[in-house]
């Protein structure tokens, strides 16, 4: 049986006998990075760096949230924003695998600029058991190549520690609570952000469009779930299809995009079931969307695939 407290004891000294110089980690909030960023916190103290990369393609208050965080756990830290880059490497961009690979790839080239600045040899990362089995390799079929696996480029000029590499998130957790990290609880949020709950080119109208799409979603549902209409999912947002169809708006022809509502059930993100919401709260959901984005948005549906044979995100 694994045992949080235990791991938490050994990956302290071996980061300490790893690590022996300055590092910097990917630190995006999530719960994945941020008990890398506690442990080696405590492994190595004032010589880690958490850089957190504004890609453009965040939530609706995540920097400002993120940045609150990190202040709150004591982990020295820095927002970069790298918005301008992001965008002008997916333009024209709508293949899921090259957007993840892109995505990677700029994420390690601003690391590199801030280690530099900063002095840093190594790149910890939040990595874990699901990120390397579903971007293949050796035997492995490759269902995605997560951006912090599939997009790492062949010349990188750091050397990558990843404390969580072995560990499920349901793992992860655990450790998460043994360390008392706030976000032990927190949904899974993919490292390519909202870039890839776009189907097609993620362009800055698009990401708004998606943002608030995910602000709606996420606040309806935690919402319902306060209220004990429902148990609050495993993961829970939206996603913006690339085509338009005809709707009404009062009395005046809409001519706009489809939003998807997705949320699923899983222990280790391997697999997944899809959430059967109560059809008042998909209904609450689907007249706030097209309320507050009436010029954009005028349909919604809600995904009941599991995975397999779908996957949690969309792509």
């Amino acid at each position: 049986m694994f045992k949080a407290e235990k791991f938490v004891e050994e990956q302290i000294e071996k980061l300490k006998h790893d690590v022996k110089g300055k590092a910097i980690i990917a630190a995006s909030g999530g719960v994945d990075s941020t008990v890398c960023a506690a442990l080696v916190s405590r492994a190595i103290g004032d010589r880690l760096l958490a850089v957190y990369v504004d890609t453009g393609f965040m939530r609706k208050g995540e920097t400002e949230n993120v940045d609150k965080m990190l202040r709150r756990l004591g982990v020295s830290h820095i927002v970069a924003d790298a918005s301008d880059e992001f965008f002008a490497a997916l333009k024209g961009v709508t293949d899921p695998e090259r957007k993840r690979k892109i995505i990677g790839e700029k994420f390690i080239r601003v690391f590199e600029r801030e280690a530099k600045k900063f002095g840093a040899e190594y790149l910890v990362q939040g990595t874990i058991a699901p990120d390397w089995i579903e971007s293949g390799g050796g035997l492995r079929d490759t269902i995605k190549s997560h951006h912090n696996v599939g997009g790492l480029p062949a010349d990188m000029n750091l050397k990558l520690v990843e404390p969580l590499r072995d560990l499920y998130k349901d793992e992860v957790r655990k450790v998460a609570r043994a360390l008392k990290v706030e976000v032990a609880e927190k949904q899974p949020f993919p490292g390519p952000a909202l870039a890839i709950r776009i189907m097609g080119e993620p362009t800055r109208e698009s990401v708004e469009i998606v943002r608030e799409a995910c602000a709606i979603v996420e606040e309806e549902i935690e919402k319902a779930a306060a209220a004990g209409k429902m148990k609050i999912p495993w993961q829970y947002f939206a996603v913006l299809l690339p085509v338009r169809s005809v709707g009404v708006q009062g009395d005046i022809r809409a001519y706009g995009f489809t939003i998807v509502v997705r949320a699923v059930e899983s222990l280790d993100a391997m697999s997944a079931n899809y959430c059967k919401i109560p059809h008042d709260v998909l209904e609450t959901i689907s007249i706030k969307i097209t309320n507050e984005m009436k010029d954009k948005v005028n349909r919604v549906v809600y995904d009941v695939t599991n995975k397999p044979p779908g996957t949690i995100e969309w792509e």
